[in-house]
């Protein structure tokens, strides 16, 4: 499931099991919960993301999630994806961060791109939250409050989710 996926645009490296708390690996997991399949929950707390399924179960996810300062909640959809998207740091962050200011147009796609392999983009409404579920090759960020209000998976993490979510489908985080 870790595995390197040399066959994407940008191959892939096998994720270094060394650096990764086995409770954040993905796999199926009981799951009641009145929200419909299909919807994508987010459990900030204790840094999982679930894929709600028919039949009481989920996929669950670990994940890397907003640090202090940097949280969002509530109930959005995800409106669509992009394989290895382009990244463009809102303007907030490049005056945090100048060094970001070489990327203000977009970053290109690559492994050095923060959001990865892929993104999924969660609006609320017709309003782009600028948040998203991306791709990561840290492997060490999963299970931390590290980024500035994103859902960091890792790359193979966030294929399968993509591969697997439908647009429209409702996000609640919380």
């Amino acid at each position: 499931m870790y595995a390197a996926r040399p066959e994407e645009q940008f191959p892939i490296p096998a994720v270094d099991l060394r650096y990764l708390d086995k409770k954040y690996f993905r796999q199926r997991v009981p799951y009641p919960t009145t929200e419909k399949p299909g919807t994508v929950i987010v459990d900030t707390p204790n840094f999982y993301l679930y894929h709600v399924e028919d039949g009481g179960t989920a996929m669950r996810y670990g994940a890397g999630l907003g640090r202090a300062g940097f949280e969002w909640s509530g109930r959005g959809h995800i409106a669509y994806s992009r394989e290895w998207p382009v990244w463009t740091p809102p303007s907030e962050m490049v005056d945090r961060q100048p060094q970001l200011e070489k990327w203000r147009n977009g970053q290109p796609p690559g492994l050095d791109n923060p959001l990865g392999a892929r993104a999924l983009y969660i609006h609320q409404g017709n309003r782009d939250t600028i948040y998203r579920i991306h791709g990561t090759g840290e492997t060490w960020t999963i299970g931390e409050a590290v980024s500035s209000g994103c859902v960091r998976l890792l790359h193979q993490d966030i294929i399968h989710l993509a591969d697997n979510v439908r647009f429209g489908s409702p996000i609640v985080v919380i």
